[in-house]
Protein backbone atom coordinates (compact mmCIF):
# COMPACT_ATOMS: atom_id res chain seq x y z
CA UNK A 1 0.00 0.00 0.00
CA UNK A 2 1.06 3.27 -0.66
CA UNK A 3 0.02 5.98 1.32
CA UNK A 4 -0.08 10.14 0.55
CA UNK A 5 -0.54 13.26 2.36
CA UNK A 6 -2.66 15.42 0.17
CA UNK A 7 -3.37 18.02 2.50
CA UNK A 8 -3.98 18.97 6.58
CA UNK A 9 -5.48 16.19 7.90
CA UNK A 10 -6.16 14.69 4.85
CA UNK A 11 -4.60 11.37 3.53
CA UNK A 12 -4.77 9.00 0.16
CA UNK A 13 -4.17 5.18 0.30
CA UNK A 14 -3.69 3.21 -2.47
CA UNK A 15 -3.82 -1.03 -2.12
CA UNK A 16 -1.87 -3.03 -4.14
CA UNK A 17 -5.46 -4.36 -5.47
CA UNK A 18 -6.65 -1.28 -6.56
CA UNK A 19 -8.95 -0.10 -3.86
CA UNK A 20 -8.07 3.67 -2.66
CA UNK A 21 -9.40 4.78 0.39
CA UNK A 22 -9.42 8.91 1.76
CA UNK A 23 -9.68 9.99 4.98
CA UNK A 24 -10.16 14.01 6.48
CA UNK A 25 -10.11 14.66 10.02
CA UNK A 26 -12.70 17.17 11.02
CA UNK A 27 -12.13 17.90 14.78
CA UNK A 28 -14.72 19.40 16.53
CA UNK A 29 -17.80 17.10 15.23
CA UNK A 30 -18.84 13.70 16.51
CA UNK A 31 -19.77 11.98 13.49
CA UNK A 32 -18.12 10.00 11.15
CA UNK A 33 -19.40 10.15 7.43
CA UNK A 34 -17.63 7.19 5.28
CA UNK A 35 -18.95 5.81 1.66
CA UNK A 36 -18.44 3.41 -1.10
CA UNK A 37 -18.65 4.61 -4.72
CA UNK A 38 -18.37 2.63 -7.73
CA UNK A 39 -17.13 2.96 -10.78
CA UNK A 40 -20.41 1.74 -12.52
CA UNK A 41 -23.36 3.09 -13.14
CA UNK A 42 -25.76 4.15 -16.06
CA UNK A 43 -23.50 5.79 -18.48
CA UNK A 44 -21.82 1.93 -18.93
CA UNK A 45 -25.07 0.18 -19.75
CA UNK A 46 -26.11 -0.89 -22.72
CA UNK A 47 -29.90 0.43 -24.05
CA UNK A 48 -31.62 -3.04 -23.17
CA UNK A 49 -30.22 -3.24 -19.54
CA UNK A 50 -31.48 0.30 -18.82
CA UNK A 51 -31.89 0.85 -15.64
CA UNK A 52 -29.47 -2.53 -14.39
CA UNK A 53 -27.26 -0.24 -12.12
CA UNK A 54 -29.72 1.36 -10.08
CA UNK A 55 -31.95 -1.64 -9.71
CA UNK A 56 -28.93 -3.58 -8.41
CA UNK A 57 -28.26 -0.48 -6.01
CA UNK A 58 -31.40 -1.11 -4.39
CA UNK A 59 -31.49 -4.90 -4.73
CA UNK A 60 -28.15 -5.02 -2.11
CA UNK A 61 -30.64 -3.37 0.49
CA UNK A 62 -32.80 -6.85 0.51
CA UNK A 63 -30.48 -9.30 1.83
CA UNK A 64 -26.76 -10.45 2.14
CA UNK A 65 -25.16 -13.24 2.97
CA UNK A 66 -25.25 -12.40 6.83
CA UNK A 67 -27.73 -10.22 7.74
CA UNK A 68 -31.80 -9.80 6.40
CA UNK A 69 -33.09 -6.39 5.04
CA UNK A 70 -34.49 -5.99 8.25
CA UNK A 71 -31.51 -6.11 10.09
CA UNK A 72 -29.42 -3.96 7.41
CA UNK A 73 -32.22 -1.35 8.35
CA UNK A 74 -32.05 -1.53 12.50
CA UNK A 75 -27.88 -1.97 12.11
CA UNK A 76 -27.40 1.78 12.10
CA UNK A 77 -30.61 3.36 12.32
CA UNK A 78 -30.98 1.75 15.45
CA UNK A 79 -27.73 3.38 16.83
CA UNK A 80 -29.12 6.81 15.53
CA UNK A 81 -27.26 6.84 12.73
CA UNK A 82 -28.39 6.69 8.74
CA UNK A 83 -27.41 4.42 5.61
CA UNK A 84 -28.68 5.49 2.24
CA UNK A 85 -27.18 4.83 -1.34
CA UNK A 86 -27.70 6.48 -4.95
CA UNK A 87 -26.81 5.66 -8.81
CA UNK A 88 -25.60 8.60 -10.66
CA UNK A 89 -24.47 8.92 -14.53
CA UNK A 90 -20.81 7.42 -13.82
CA UNK A 91 -21.02 6.35 -10.23
CA UNK A 92 -23.45 3.98 -7.55
CA UNK A 93 -22.45 5.39 -3.88
CA UNK A 94 -23.38 3.62 -0.64
CA UNK A 95 -22.73 5.91 2.29
CA UNK A 96 -23.90 6.11 5.94
CA UNK A 97 -23.77 8.92 8.89
CA UNK A 98 -23.14 7.64 12.35
CA UNK A 99 -21.31 9.09 15.67
CA UNK A 100 -17.65 7.78 15.68
CA UNK A 101 -17.87 5.52 18.09
CA UNK A 102 -19.93 3.25 15.10
CA UNK A 103 -17.57 3.23 12.06
CA UNK A 104 -16.40 -0.24 11.91
CA UNK A 105 -19.92 -1.55 12.41
CA UNK A 106 -21.15 1.47 9.47
CA UNK A 107 -18.36 -0.07 7.45
CA UNK A 108 -18.78 -3.70 7.94
CA UNK A 109 -22.26 -3.06 6.77
CA UNK A 110 -21.48 -1.10 4.04
CA UNK A 111 -18.43 -3.70 2.90
CA UNK A 112 -21.94 -6.38 3.63
CA UNK A 113 -24.24 -4.43 0.60
CA UNK A 114 -21.43 -4.40 -1.75
CA UNK A 115 -19.50 -7.02 -1.80
CA UNK A 116 -22.17 -10.19 -0.26
CA UNK A 117 -25.80 -9.13 -1.81
CA UNK A 118 -28.37 -11.89 -1.95
CA UNK A 119 -29.78 -11.07 -5.21
CA UNK A 120 -32.59 -13.33 -4.56
CA UNK A 121 -35.32 -13.80 -7.29
CA UNK A 122 -37.90 -13.65 -4.72
CA UNK A 123 -36.66 -10.29 -3.50
CA UNK A 124 -35.87 -8.97 -7.31
CA UNK A 125 -40.14 -9.22 -8.30
CA UNK A 126 -40.80 -7.41 -4.93
CA UNK A 127 -38.34 -4.27 -5.68
CA UNK A 128 -38.81 -4.26 -9.40
CA UNK A 129 -42.28 -2.93 -8.22
CA UNK A 130 -40.79 -0.50 -5.79
CA UNK A 131 -38.44 0.64 -8.90
CA UNK A 132 -41.72 0.89 -11.21
CA UNK A 133 -43.29 2.78 -8.08
CA UNK A 134 -39.93 5.52 -8.64
CA UNK A 135 -40.27 6.11 -12.34
CA UNK A 136 -44.29 6.63 -11.93
CA UNK A 137 -43.21 8.91 -9.31
CA UNK A 138 -40.87 10.76 -12.26
CA UNK A 139 -43.43 10.60 -14.64
CA UNK A 140 -45.98 12.63 -12.16
CA UNK A 141 -42.85 14.91 -11.42
CA UNK A 142 -42.60 17.23 -14.65
CA UNK A 143 -39.87 19.60 -13.58
CA UNK A 144 -37.94 16.54 -12.70
CA UNK A 145 -39.41 14.38 -16.05
CA UNK A 146 -38.57 17.37 -18.51
CA UNK A 147 -34.74 17.28 -17.71
CA UNK A 148 -34.76 13.56 -18.28
CA UNK A 149 -36.26 14.29 -21.72
CA UNK A 150 -33.87 16.97 -22.70
CA UNK A 151 -31.02 14.12 -21.63
CA UNK A 152 -32.61 11.74 -23.90
CA UNK A 153 -32.87 14.52 -26.89
CA UNK A 154 -29.45 15.86 -26.59
CA UNK A 155 -28.09 12.43 -26.69
CA UNK A 156 -31.00 9.80 -27.66
CA UNK A 157 -28.21 7.20 -28.73
CA UNK A 158 -26.21 7.40 -25.80
CA UNK A 159 -26.06 6.22 -22.30
CA UNK A 160 -25.54 10.20 -21.13
CA UNK A 161 -29.27 10.34 -22.73
CA UNK A 162 -30.68 7.37 -20.95
CA UNK A 163 -32.65 6.78 -18.00
CA UNK A 164 -30.78 6.34 -15.05
CA UNK A 165 -34.26 4.69 -13.28
CA UNK A 166 -34.23 3.16 -16.84
CA UNK A 167 -37.87 2.56 -19.15
CA UNK A 168 -40.64 0.07 -18.26
CA UNK A 169 -40.08 -2.32 -20.43
CA UNK A 170 -36.34 -2.81 -19.43
CA UNK A 171 -36.76 -3.05 -15.95
CA UNK A 172 -39.83 -5.30 -16.03
CA UNK A 173 -37.26 -7.69 -18.27
CA UNK A 174 -33.66 -7.39 -16.20
CA UNK A 175 -33.61 -10.73 -14.11
CA UNK A 176 -31.34 -11.85 -11.45
CA UNK A 177 -28.72 -13.40 -13.68
CA UNK A 178 -28.20 -9.53 -14.99
CA UNK A 179 -27.98 -8.37 -11.62
CA UNK A 180 -25.16 -10.88 -11.21
CA UNK A 181 -23.51 -10.38 -14.04
CA UNK A 182 -23.27 -6.82 -13.59
CA UNK A 183 -22.11 -7.22 -9.65
CA UNK A 184 -19.58 -9.75 -10.61
CA UNK A 185 -18.38 -7.59 -13.23
CA UNK A 186 -18.29 -4.38 -11.51
CA UNK A 187 -17.85 -4.43 -7.95
CA UNK A 188 -14.65 -4.69 -7.48
CA UNK A 189 -11.72 -3.55 -5.47
CA UNK A 190 -10.17 -1.78 -8.17
CA UNK A 191 -13.41 -0.13 -9.18
CA UNK A 192 -13.81 0.95 -5.31
CA UNK A 193 -13.44 4.31 -3.85
CA UNK A 194 -13.75 4.45 0.04
CA UNK A 195 -13.86 7.86 1.24
CA UNK A 196 -14.27 9.13 4.97
CA UNK A 197 -14.58 12.33 6.81
CA UNK A 198 -15.32 13.39 10.63
CA UNK A 199 -13.73 12.31 13.58
CA UNK A 200 -11.73 9.46 12.65
CA UNK A 201 -7.50 8.43 12.27
CA UNK A 202 -6.49 7.31 8.74
CA UNK A 203 -4.34 4.32 10.31
CA UNK A 204 -7.50 3.26 12.21
CA UNK A 205 -9.63 3.23 8.85
CA UNK A 206 -7.04 1.21 7.19
CA UNK A 207 -7.04 -1.27 9.96
CA UNK A 208 -10.85 -1.17 9.57
CA UNK A 209 -10.71 -1.36 5.89
CA UNK A 210 -8.52 -4.25 5.75
CA UNK A 211 -10.72 -6.13 8.42
CA UNK A 212 -13.06 -6.08 5.93
CA UNK A 213 -11.04 -7.44 3.62
CA UNK A 214 -11.18 -5.14 1.09
CA UNK A 215 -6.83 -4.65 0.16
CA UNK A 216 -6.69 -8.84 0.23
CA UNK A 217 -9.60 -9.56 -2.53
CA UNK A 218 -8.92 -10.05 -6.21
CA UNK A 219 -8.28 -6.41 -7.75
CA UNK A 220 -11.09 -7.36 -10.83
CA UNK A 221 -11.01 -6.13 -14.35
CA UNK A 222 -10.42 -2.83 -15.35
CA UNK A 223 -13.14 -0.12 -14.52
CA UNK A 224 -14.94 0.19 -18.12
CA UNK A 225 -14.90 2.80 -19.68
CA UNK A 226 -17.36 5.23 -21.55
CA UNK A 227 -17.96 5.39 -24.78
CA UNK A 228 -17.32 8.53 -26.36
CA UNK A 229 -20.25 10.73 -26.60
CA UNK A 230 -21.74 11.87 -29.86
CA UNK A 231 -22.32 15.54 -31.19
CA UNK A 232 -25.42 16.71 -29.15
CA UNK A 233 -29.11 17.03 -31.40
CA UNK A 234 -29.69 20.83 -31.71
CA UNK A 235 -33.90 21.06 -32.13
CA UNK A 236 -36.75 21.71 -30.57
CA UNK A 237 -39.15 19.03 -28.63
CA UNK A 238 -42.43 19.70 -27.47
CA UNK A 239 -43.85 17.14 -25.54
CA UNK A 240 -48.27 16.95 -25.06
CA UNK A 241 -49.04 16.45 -21.33
CA UNK A 242 -52.71 17.65 -19.45
CA UNK A 243 -50.63 20.31 -16.69
CA UNK A 244 -51.42 23.54 -15.67
CA UNK A 245 -47.88 24.70 -16.12
CA UNK A 246 -45.34 24.19 -19.04
CA UNK A 247 -41.94 23.29 -17.90
CA UNK A 248 -39.16 23.90 -20.32
CA UNK A 249 -35.24 23.47 -20.60
CA UNK A 250 -33.20 24.83 -22.48
CA UNK A 251 -29.51 23.57 -22.52
CA UNK A 252 -26.49 22.11 -23.88
CA UNK A 253 -23.46 19.87 -23.97
CA UNK A 254 -19.99 21.62 -22.68
CA UNK A 255 -16.83 19.72 -21.05
CA UNK A 256 -16.16 17.02 -19.21
CA UNK A 257 -15.54 17.47 -15.30
CA UNK A 258 -11.36 18.49 -15.51
CA UNK A 259 -11.87 20.54 -18.21
CA UNK A 260 -10.50 24.18 -16.28
CA UNK A 261 -12.98 25.93 -17.91
CA UNK A 262 -15.01 24.95 -14.98
CA UNK A 263 -14.83 27.60 -12.99
CA UNK A 264 -15.70 30.16 -15.74
CA UNK A 265 -18.94 28.31 -16.39
CA UNK A 266 -20.10 27.91 -12.92
CA UNK A 267 -19.45 31.74 -12.48
CA UNK A 268 -21.86 32.79 -15.74
CA UNK A 269 -24.64 30.13 -14.38
CA UNK A 270 -24.63 32.06 -10.92
CA UNK A 271 -24.91 35.61 -12.87
CA UNK A 272 -27.57 34.04 -14.77
CA UNK A 273 -29.43 32.24 -13.00
CA UNK A 274 -27.58 31.04 -9.45
CA UNK A 275 -30.08 32.65 -7.33
CA UNK A 276 -32.45 35.07 -6.20
CA UNK A 277 -30.03 37.92 -7.24
CA UNK A 278 -29.53 36.31 -10.79
CA UNK A 279 -30.50 38.27 -14.08
CA UNK A 280 -33.21 35.29 -14.78
CA UNK A 281 -34.72 35.35 -11.28
CA UNK A 282 -34.77 39.10 -11.35
CA UNK A 283 -35.95 39.70 -15.02
CA UNK A 284 -38.13 36.45 -15.44
CA UNK A 285 -40.12 36.34 -12.08
CA UNK A 286 -39.60 39.67 -10.62
CA UNK A 287 -40.15 42.17 -13.24
CA UNK A 288 -42.16 40.02 -15.61
CA UNK A 289 -43.88 37.81 -12.74
CA UNK A 290 -43.82 34.81 -15.68
CA UNK A 291 -42.65 31.82 -13.48
CA UNK A 292 -42.18 30.31 -9.84
CA UNK A 293 -39.03 28.48 -10.79
CA UNK A 294 -36.51 29.79 -12.93
CA UNK A 295 -32.65 28.96 -12.72
CA UNK A 296 -29.65 27.32 -14.29
CA UNK A 297 -27.62 24.09 -14.17
CA UNK A 298 -24.77 22.05 -14.80
CA UNK A 299 -23.50 18.98 -14.47
CA UNK A 300 -20.14 17.29 -15.32
CA UNK A 301 -18.93 13.65 -16.63
CA UNK A 302 -15.79 12.14 -17.47
CA UNK A 303 -15.33 14.26 -21.10
CA UNK A 304 -18.61 15.98 -21.40
CA UNK A 305 -20.90 17.85 -19.78
CA UNK A 306 -24.35 19.51 -19.74
CA UNK A 307 -25.42 23.04 -18.88
CA UNK A 308 -29.00 25.14 -19.40
CA UNK A 309 -31.93 26.73 -17.85
CA UNK A 310 -35.44 25.78 -16.68
CA UNK A 311 -38.21 27.40 -16.23
CA UNK A 312 -42.04 26.56 -15.18
CA UNK A 313 -44.62 29.03 -16.69
CA UNK A 314 -48.55 29.27 -17.12
CA UNK A 315 -48.87 27.96 -20.75
CA UNK A 316 -50.51 31.24 -22.24
CA UNK A 317 -46.49 32.83 -21.12
CA UNK A 318 -44.64 29.93 -22.19
CA UNK A 319 -43.31 31.88 -25.69
CA UNK A 320 -42.54 34.86 -23.88
CA UNK A 321 -40.82 33.38 -20.95
CA UNK A 322 -38.81 31.70 -23.58
CA UNK A 323 -38.21 34.69 -25.14
CA UNK A 324 -36.80 36.55 -22.25
CA UNK A 325 -34.39 33.83 -21.71
CA UNK A 326 -33.32 33.63 -24.68
CA UNK A 327 -32.30 37.18 -24.86
CA UNK A 328 -30.68 37.05 -21.85
CA UNK A 329 -28.76 34.42 -23.55
CA UNK A 330 -27.80 36.20 -26.48
CA UNK A 331 -26.36 39.18 -24.12
CA UNK A 332 -24.40 36.86 -21.95
CA UNK A 333 -22.94 35.39 -25.09
CA UNK A 334 -22.27 38.74 -27.12
CA UNK A 335 -21.30 40.74 -23.77
CA UNK A 336 -20.02 38.47 -21.52
CA UNK A 337 -19.28 39.93 -17.81
CA UNK A 338 -18.46 43.14 -16.69
CA UNK A 339 -15.45 42.99 -14.32
CA UNK A 340 -17.92 44.56 -11.65
CA UNK A 341 -20.15 41.34 -12.60
CA UNK A 342 -17.47 38.69 -12.94
CA UNK A 343 -16.50 40.35 -9.58
CA UNK A 344 -19.65 39.63 -7.87
CA UNK A 345 -20.00 36.03 -9.37
CA UNK A 346 -16.80 35.40 -7.93
CA UNK A 347 -17.56 36.35 -4.50
CA UNK A 348 -20.55 34.63 -4.79
CA UNK A 349 -19.48 31.65 -5.50
CA UNK A 350 -16.13 31.16 -3.34
CA UNK A 351 -19.08 31.56 -0.47
CA UNK A 352 -20.84 28.82 -1.61
CA UNK A 353 -18.19 26.75 -2.25
CA UNK A 354 -16.46 27.89 1.60
CA UNK A 355 -20.17 27.50 3.04
CA UNK A 356 -20.63 24.03 1.53
CA UNK A 357 -17.68 22.46 3.02
CA UNK A 358 -18.95 23.15 6.24
CA UNK A 359 -20.44 19.42 5.60
CA UNK A 360 -18.83 16.28 6.65
CA UNK A 361 -20.88 14.68 3.93
CA UNK A 362 -20.28 17.40 1.29
CA UNK A 363 -16.46 16.95 1.99
CA UNK A 364 -17.25 13.30 1.91
CA UNK A 365 -18.65 13.40 -1.28
CA UNK A 366 -15.48 16.23 -2.73
CA UNK A 367 -12.97 13.58 -2.17
CA UNK A 368 -14.81 10.70 -3.87
CA UNK A 369 -15.82 13.14 -6.69
CA UNK A 370 -11.81 14.41 -7.54
CA UNK A 371 -10.66 10.72 -7.22
CA UNK A 372 -13.59 9.60 -9.44
CA UNK A 373 -12.64 11.70 -11.99
CA UNK A 374 -8.49 11.33 -11.62
CA UNK A 375 -8.26 15.29 -11.05
CA UNK A 376 -5.31 16.53 -9.08
CA UNK A 377 -6.32 17.33 -5.66
CA UNK A 378 -6.68 20.98 -4.85
CA UNK A 379 -6.70 22.60 -1.57
CA UNK A 380 -9.58 25.18 -0.69
CA UNK A 381 -7.28 27.78 -0.70
CA UNK A 382 -6.40 26.62 -4.41
CA UNK A 383 -9.92 26.11 -5.63
CA UNK A 384 -10.72 29.80 -4.27
CA UNK A 385 -7.61 30.83 -5.89
CA UNK A 386 -8.72 29.14 -9.52
CA UNK A 387 -11.76 31.05 -8.91
CA UNK A 388 -10.20 34.13 -8.30
CA UNK A 389 -8.24 33.67 -12.09
CA UNK A 390 -11.42 33.60 -13.97
CA UNK A 391 -10.56 36.37 -16.07
CA UNK A 392 -13.02 38.87 -18.41
CA UNK A 393 -11.52 37.19 -21.51
CA UNK A 394 -11.76 33.71 -20.41
CA UNK A 395 -15.43 34.23 -19.19
CA UNK A 396 -16.68 35.52 -22.49
CA UNK A 397 -15.27 32.66 -24.34
CA UNK A 398 -17.06 30.27 -22.42
CA UNK A 399 -20.26 32.62 -23.07
CA UNK A 400 -19.82 32.85 -26.71
CA UNK A 401 -19.27 29.29 -27.32
CA UNK A 402 -21.97 28.13 -24.85
CA UNK A 403 -24.65 30.51 -24.06
CA UNK A 404 -25.63 30.84 -27.85
CA UNK A 405 -29.20 30.91 -28.45
CA UNK A 406 -28.77 28.95 -31.64
CA UNK A 407 -26.65 26.35 -29.42
CA UNK A 408 -29.73 25.35 -26.97
CA UNK A 409 -31.78 22.08 -27.41
CA UNK A 410 -35.10 23.04 -25.76
CA UNK A 411 -37.62 20.55 -24.41
CA UNK A 412 -41.03 21.95 -23.47
CA UNK A 413 -43.34 19.76 -21.51
CA UNK A 414 -47.25 20.55 -20.94
CA UNK A 415 -50.38 21.53 -23.00
CA UNK A 416 -50.16 21.16 -26.48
Amino acid sequence: MQTVKLDERLYRTEGDNGVTVLSEALPGVRSVVVGIWVRSASAHEASSLMGVSHLLEHMVFKGTERRTAREIALELEGRGGSLDAFTAREYTAFQARVLDEDLPRALDVLTDLVRRPSLRPADLELERNVVLEEISMVEDTPDDLVFELHARTLWPDHPYGYSILGTRDTVSALSTEDLRALHGRAYHPRHVIIAATGILNHDLLLKLVAKCGWFTSEAGPEPPAVAPAPPAVRTTMRVGRDLAQTHIVLGTDTFGYRDRRREALVALNTVLGGGMSSRLFQRVREELGLAYAVHTHQSFYHDVGVTGVYVGTHPSTATQAVDVILDELRVLASDGLSPDDLADAKRQLKGQVTLSLESPTARMHRLATVELYREPYRTIDQILADIDAVGPEGAAGVAAEFFDPERQTQVWLGPN
